[in-house]
């Protein structure tokens, strides 16, 4: 009899064909199409973890085309959360193990948390270049039923170490890439902690990557395990994680009035109250504050009274309380996340996918505040114009459904434009730039 093959190897020979990937992509068409009876990709090229995978990623609506998963942690929040998460002090063996040899071996090496959040990603560097372009970044969230079949989010929704070929991905995106993971648990508890994954080219969907990752993960189990017995043997109680002292959040992206999100929680905010807030995280941000007489000439349109300000400041700071608000002059005294904020932060560092789809809609659309129209009109743009100059059609038509952007003529033809022939959405796209053009021409 022949030896098993193990069905959690991607490759058992070490090397892919092109014959095998010209089956994985057909299956996959006809999966994705419901161009089968039963739904069912029945082939032999299709190994059953990937085939179940597939239909659990079907199943949860993960668009084959569609956009890169979103980006959940940024900045100092992703800082102080993989900071305090368990793995974080066994990360000097990974890099030893997996990180020393990355960039010699055309790899890059990522570490999860349970919910299939990226927290280190690190390895080559031109690697991770091009991985940035499908948000395969610190803080995005890879788990299989947002991202579909991938390595780190399928070990960790199966608990097992598997590894994917190229085409083996549910997403085309990401189908030039080969991965390799293995979820890690808690060696005590045996608590799922996250997953160890390697990223890259066809060679790491060989057998001895994976034989590579799971001894790895077995070294960090053991070293958790180790670092627990110290702390038992000097009488030390394993340290709790440090309580993250999340900043209150205000949201004001496609809401008639804003909602501030407190430690005690959410409050609804009047429109003026909305107004003042976002004006005063405006200026936080350019670490200003705003006298009397600022404030007052971008709520207002025209002479606005300073007495009226002063007596909305004073209501504000009694709602949110005065170790949020300071005076002489106005400012905030603690930061506070916007969720403008944060979109202007991911256009910058080019995640346009996961700025998107954190913008539900323009800043406080029903305010005639001089001050908060410029916030509104300078996201606006500088959101249009990254969609425009991304040239993704997947983009250009979730940016299209946007109250803004709906009638925008150039939106639309650069959709067209970009849109293969054989895309379904063409004659969509043509027919409403169409009518566009018409509506223009008879006004």
């Amino acid at each position: 009899m022949p030896p098993a093959v193990n069905p959690w190897l991607a490759l058992p020979s070490g090397r892919p064909s092109p014959a095998l990937t010209r089956r994985l992509r057909a299956a996959h068409e006809r999966l994705v199409t419901g161009s089968l009876p039963d739904g069912d990709p029945a082939d032999d090229a299709v190994r059953s973890v990937v085939r179940e995978s597939w239909r659990r990623s079907l199943g949860n609506g993960v668009d084959p085309d569609g956009g890169s998963p979103p980006v959940d942690l940024l900045d100092d929040e992703l800082i102080a959360y993989r900071e305090a998460h368990p793995l974080a002090p066994v990360m000097p063996v990974i890099r030893r193990l997996l990180v020393q040899d990355a960039e010699a071996d055309r790899m890059i090496v990522a570490v999860t948390d349970a919910g299939g959040r990226m927290l280190w990603v690190e390895g080559d560097a031109g690697l991770r270049s091009r991985a940035e372009g499908m948000n395969f970044v610190a803080g995005a969230r890879w788990s299989e039923d947002v991202a579909g079949t991938n390595a780190p989010g399928t070990a960790l929704a199966i608990d097992h170490a598997v590894q994917f070929y190229g085409s083996e991905h549910f997403r085309r995106p990401v189908q030039p890439w080969s991965c390799s993971a293995a979820p890690v648990h808690d060696p005590v508890t045996g608590v799922l902690l996250g997953a160890i994954d390697v990223t890259g080219g066809d060679h790491v969907a060989s057998p001895h990557v994976l034989t590579l990752v799971r001894a790895t993960v077995a070294a960090v189990e053991s070293e958790l395990r180790w670092q627990r017995r110290e702390q038992l043997q000097h009488g030390r109680r394993p340290a709790p994680p440090p309580l993250q002292r999340l900043a209150p959040r205000l949201d004001v992206l496609g809401r008639e009035r804003a909602r501030l999100t407190l430690p005690t929680g959410p409050l609804e905010l009047s429109l003026r109250h909305s107004e003042l807030l976002l004006l005063l995280a405006e200026a936080a941000v350019a670490g200003e504050g705003r006298t009397t007489a600022q404030l007052a000439a971008e709520c207002h349109r025209g002479e606005a009274a300073a007495v009226t300000v002063r007596a909305e400041l004073s209501r504000l700071r009694r709602l949110v309380g005065a170790d949020q608000v300071g005076s002489r002059p106005y400012r905030l005294l603690g930061p506070i996340d916007t969720d403008l904020d944060q979109v202007r932060r991911l256009l910058a560092r080019g995640s346009v996918g996961s700025a998107l789809e954190r913008y539900p809609g323009a800043v406080l659309p029903g305010s005639r505040a001089p001050g908060v129209a410029v916030a509104r009109e300078r996201v606006g743009a500088l959101l249009r114009q990254a969609v425009l100059r991304s040239r993704r059609p997947e983009l250009l038509l979730r940016y299209a459904q946007l109250p803004e952007a709906r009638d925008d003529v150039a939106v639309w033809q650069t959709c067209l434009d970009w849109l293969p022939a054989s895309s379904p959405r063409r004659a969509v796209a043509a027919e409403h730039l169409l009518r566009l053009r018409r509506a223009t021409r008879t006004r």
